[in-house]
């Protein structure tokens, strides 16, 4: 095997040796690619900021049944070293009256900010003030409050439970005053498109649009609590970030997201990613005129047709759209076969973690996502043979929380098995269509914080063409769904040919629920226990087999039953700070 090196000190016209190793992760693929059999790619430790995204594609593949391994020095040995691909820039600050730092960041628009490794939050306030009217075009209030708001234009609306399980985002295009109220014109098409994708009616009452936001965020006029920022575009190409800084913070310690994608493996095979941290990156789409019109899990509206689904008669119904996009992800696996990613890290992104498209036989193994806008994986577009393993996913979703844990749709023969979910503000683990999934010894603990209708493991969907290439729900403890109205353990939207059996499922607001809409069609529940009945177990609907299945109200008993289960349920892995017993939840 050919070895590699590269360090934050190093030189690109070196020989990439441990004594002189290359400077770039770019240099040291090259070298890679150019080498005949195994190539190992070491890592020394340090920071390494991308100018631009690394690619990986068919020429960098392992050949003639070899591998190449891109790795942090010492990888798997107690002197591993930290390694991290940053698309963050340190940033420059000065002084503004009141305590604040302010930052010049040329044409960059960041939707994130870190301070010495820690995530400020935008500055916010929590409604809109006076007596506020939705418009066609915008909103009215009797309030001059906006006519104070610095830079309108960078204003941004955000508008929780849209539906329960929905949070969208649109933004401010001018503030006026006329005939003594205050005229709020939102940017478009995405008002247009709130309009008329946010449509409803339950239990006789009908709902248009996103209604009035539920918080204001980004502008200068808001920044009055230490740990928030803002960024004003009003000056083309000079943009400005303004922090209010905690105390004992340091100027020097300020950075800003850049890169939106920080890696991209396209087409190649035999690559393996180990002990790496990816950070620092930013997703701007929601910043623009287009906003963010989130609909379900990872997925937002793009514009196109709407139609509408029935809740049950006598119930209500919501429009959908007919096509969904998917949140993009900072890392990307495209049509990829035999990648492994292994002990790895993504933290501090500004979208999804790490995204697989297509492509046949990836392992994501044994790493840790958190501190993510977005959820922390998702597999799509027929991907197959993917394997989900012995990953902590926990504090997910922090922009954009209608995002799981973890997300398949569309996918054939993939496993989520052995993986810790915690502290998700809507699902956990969420499958959608697809052919032949397993979700298999799972923990899901306090998921659901923010949104409702949804579980720490949801399905929806048809899942094969038999029990036999259908969905397999089996081993997994699920536990401290927190909103009301959600369903610890969830089958929906004309969920087909799934088997749920031998899960665990303690203090959820519903541990499950058997009559939906569309209705689930050969769904078995087996040998599941659980604190309380699921809503309509006295009397499942024609395509539900409910059979086997215990109700233990008494957390005592339910241990005690379930200690087989709760014994094969979590990580394979133990990490520092989570509890050996998965019935108990991690605290926040």
């Amino acid at each position: 095997m050919i070895e590699i090196f590269v360090a934050p000190g190093g030189d690109d016209s070196g020989p990439g040796t441990r004594e002189r190793p290359f400077a770039t992760p770019g240099r040291a693929r090259e070298a890679a690619r150019a080498a005949a059999g195994d190539a190992l790619v070491q890592f020394r430790g340090g920071t390494y900021p991308l100018e631009e995204p690394l690619e990986l594609t068919e020429a960098d593949s392992g050949r003639d049944g070899r591998r190449v391994v891109y790795q942090a020095f010492g990888y798997g040995t107690p002197g591993q070293e930290e390694v991290v691909l940053s698309g963050g820039r340190r940033v420059t600050v000065r002084q503004e009256s009141g305590g604040v730092w302010a930052a010049v960041v040329g044409s960059l628009e960041p939707r994130q900010l870190h301070v010495a490794g820690h995530r400020a939050e935008r500055a916010s306030i929590d409604a809109l003030p006076g007596a506020a009217v939705m418009t066609e075009t915008g909103y009215t209030t009797d309030s001059a409050g906006p006519l104070d708001w610095r830079s309108p234009g960078d204003v941004e609306f955000v508008h929780r439970g849209v539906y329960p399980w929905t949070e969208a985002r649109c933004g401010v295009a001018a503030v006026a005053a006329q005939d003594g109220t205050t005229v709020i014109t939102m940017a478009q098409p995405a008002f247009g498109r709130a309009l008329d994708l946010y449509n409803s009616t339950w239990q006789g009452m009908t709902t248009r649009g996103p209604g009035l936001p539920t918080r204001i965020e980004n502008d200068a006029a808001f920044l009055t609590r230490p740990g928030t920022f803002v960024v004003d575009r009003s000056a083309p190409g000079a943009h400005v970030v303004r922090y209010l800084p905690r105390p004992g913070e340091r100027p020097e310690d300020v950075v800003v997201p850049a890169l939106e994608t920080l890696l991209r493996v396209t087409g190649a095979r035999d690559v393996s990613l180990r002990g790496l941290t990816f950070a620092d990156a930013t997703w701007t789409r929601p910043s623009g005129p287009e906003g963010f019109l989130h609909y379900h899990g990872s997925g937002f509206y793009e514009g196109g047709p709407v139609f509408t689904v029935s809740l049950g008669e006598g119930v209500g119904s919501v429009s959908v759209p007919d096509e969904s996009a998917t949140i993009p992800a900072c890392v990307v696996l495209d049509d990829v076969s035999g990648v492994t990613v292994e002990g790895c890290r993504f933290t501090r992104l500004g979208a999804t973690g790490l995204g697989v498209g297509g492509g046949a036989e990836v392992t994501v193994r044994g790493c840790d996502f958190d501190t993510l806008s977005a959820g922390g994986l998702t597999v799509t577009r027929g991907a197959r043979d993917v394997l989900v393993e012995d990953n902590w996913i926990h504090h997910v979703g922090l922009d954009y929380p209608g995002s799981p844990g973890v997300a398949l749709q569309g996918t054939t023969r993939c496993t989520v098995s052995r993986n810790h979910v915690a502290e998700t503000p809507h699902c956990g683990i969420v499958a959608g269509p697809g052919r032949g999934t397993r979700v298999v010894g799972n923990v899901a603990t306090g998921t659901m914080s923010v949104l409702a209708a949804g579980g720490g493991v949801y399905l929806s969907g048809p899942q094969g063409e038999s029990y036999e290439d259908g969905a397999v729900i089996r081993g997994n403890v699920i536990t401290d769904t927190r909103t009301p109205y959600n369903f610890g353990l969830y089958c929906d939207y004309g969920a087909a040919w799934v088997t749920v059996e031998d899960n665990v499922v303690a203090r959820a607001d519903t541990t499950a629920i058997l009559h939906v809409s569309p209705p689930l069609e050969h769904v078995v529940y087996r040998g599941n226990v659980w604190d309380a009945d699921p809503m309509g177990a006295d009397a499942p609907p024609p395509g539900v087999t409910y059979e086997d299945n215990t109700t233990l109200a008494d957390e005592a008993e339910l241990l005690a039953a379930t200690e087989a289960v709760r014994s094969r349920a979590g990580l394979l892995t133990p990490r520092p700070g989570l509890p050996a017993e998965p019935l108990h939840s991690t605290a926040s």
